[in-house]
């Protein structure tokens, strides 16, 4: 009982943190953050790789700093001040999928962004032409 209440309240806090941030965006942004955690990719940050849960809770944290201060208007805010290097050292942060090379984060999140507004922006079509 515990663990479900704790986990309503961490509900409810991030979706009370992030009322100042658009409804599309913050669609995008939870998608971003859906897709790195079921990615299986390990992620660095500052040399040391991480499992996609941990990338997910070091980006969220760094995400509600953001939108406390109102910096985060559209998901491609989020991926540059949350999802691309280290505040702390500037070096940027890598993902490394499967046995593939590291690759910076930066460009790895807005190729899955635009493949998820193409995929958005198709459904929405189809539910807006008529049927005959």
């Amino acid at each position: 009982m515990k663990k479900l209440m704790l986990v309503a309240l961490m509900l409810f806090s991030t979706a009370a943190a992030a009322e100042g941030v658009p409804a599309v965006a913050q669609q995008e942004i939870d998608h971003l953050f859906t897709y790195l955690k079921g990615s299986g990719c390990q992620f660095s940050r500052n040399g040391s790789w991480y499992t996609p849960q941990a990338a997910v809770d070091h980006i969220n944290d760094k995400y509600q700093y953001l939108i406390h201060h109102d910096m985060v208007n559209t998901a491609e805010d989020f991926i540059k001040y949350a999802a691309t290097g280290s505040s702390w050292s500037g070096k940027p942060y890598l993902v490394r999928c499967g046995g593939g090379a590291a690759q910076e984060t930066g460009p790895w999140f807005r190729a899955e962004l635009q493949k998820f507004r193409k995929v958005g922006m198709t459904a929405s079509a189809r539910q807006a032409s008529p049927t005959h």
